[in-house]
């Protein structure tokens, strides 16, 4: 019997996060340090995973240690890690930060000489299983540098826009040689997929425009479907045809933000997967967001489903009773 499809394959970045156990002190200082599963679209997989959803990702480690921690961290998640192999002669990267709540967390990327989620190559991919996945999402850190770029685009031609493909455009400038590159790689995915998300400065460099409304008329003019804007303070704009909501953002106090775009995505995912009304997955995931925010790790904070419905319920009740 045929193996049924995955519900979501993520594909792009990961690495080892080291975290201080110690807020608001500079790294030089920090004597205590935590070990997290980390990248963007393997923390989206794990956080989809956490919501009860068949996931793997495309990536490639090191052939070292912390490779192979990843692979055992996976499993744990219950991510399948079919599609993660090592490459040899590169290290797996690691990343420190510094933290600094509510807004401050700098971060130390050491991914060189280069990383090995940059060495993904078309052969490398299983596209018959890109193809069958109700979900696929990329980043587009793959579309920073060879091979990775053209492995990026292959798989989202071979998708050929079947089901739900997401773009996050999980723009870093320290990964690309101009800020132009990136806008013109960018553009090139858009054509290829049907939602993309993103904040403000995020989707000016992928289609010009950082007021949320003119970049999701942008967004959809390049063939976006699904546009989400996230906006801070402001909450998200979601805009698809004939429905455009803004969604405010779940109050926290926040102890390490880097964590809540990747819940974010993984509880926009299950929205996605359920079919689930536009504002109602939106409020999901900024409430996703905000539970992983109030936590120090990544990919060790994801809620499960009863996780999250029940702090948003609690955060639902604490607001409606202040405003009362």
């Amino acid at each position: 019997m045929n193996e049924r499809p995955f519900e979501l394959i993520t594909m792009g970045r990961v690495g080892v996060d080291i975290y201080p156990e110690q807020t608001g002190v500079r790294l030089e200082d920090v004597t205590r340090f935590g070990r997290y599963l980390g990248g963007s679209s393997t923390n989206v997989a794990v956080a989809a995973a956490r919501l009860g959803h068949r996931t793997a990702t495309v990536t490639r480690t090191g052939e070292d240690p912390f490779g192979r921690y990843i692979h055992q961290a996976l499993k744990g998640f219950g991510v399948d890690d079919r599609y993660v192999d090592a490459v040899p002669g590169l290290p797996t990267p690691v990343v420190f930060c510094e933290i600094f709540p509510p807004d401050d967390f700098p971060l130390y990327f050491y991914r060189f000489p280069k990383a090995p989620d940059l060495e993904i190559r078309v052969a490398d991919l299983d596209l018959d299983a890109i193809r069958a996945a109700d979900v696929f999402w990329v980043t587009v850190t793959g579309l920073s540098a060879s091979p990775s770029r053209e492995a990026t685009l292959a798989a989202l031609e071979a998708r050929g826009r079947r089901g739900i493909t997401v773009l996050d455009l999980d723009y870093r400038p320290m990964f690309w040689a101009s800020e132009h590159e990136a806008t013109e790689q960018i553009r090139a995915a858009l054509a290829h997929v049907s939602v993309a998300v993103g904040n403000l400065e995020e989707c000016r460099v992928a289609v010009g425009h950082s007021d949320p409304h003119a970049a999701a008329r942008a967004l959809h003019e390049a063939g976006v479907d699904l546009a989400v804007v996230k906006q801070g303070p402001a909450g998200v704009l979601g805009s698809r045809a004939g429905e455009q909501v803004l969604v405010p953002p779940v109050p926290v106090d926040v102890v390490n933000g880097l964590g809540a775009g990747d819940a974010f995505g993984g509880a926009l995912v299950h929205g996605l997967l359920t079919g689930t009304g536009l504002r109602e997955t939106l409020t999901l995931a900024n409430a996703a967001g905000s539970y992983v925010a109030g936590q120090l790790a990544c990919a060790d904070a994801m809620p499960d489903l009863n996780q999250l419905t029940g702090y948003l319920n609690r955060k639902t009740l604490q607001q409606n009773g202040s405003s009362a």
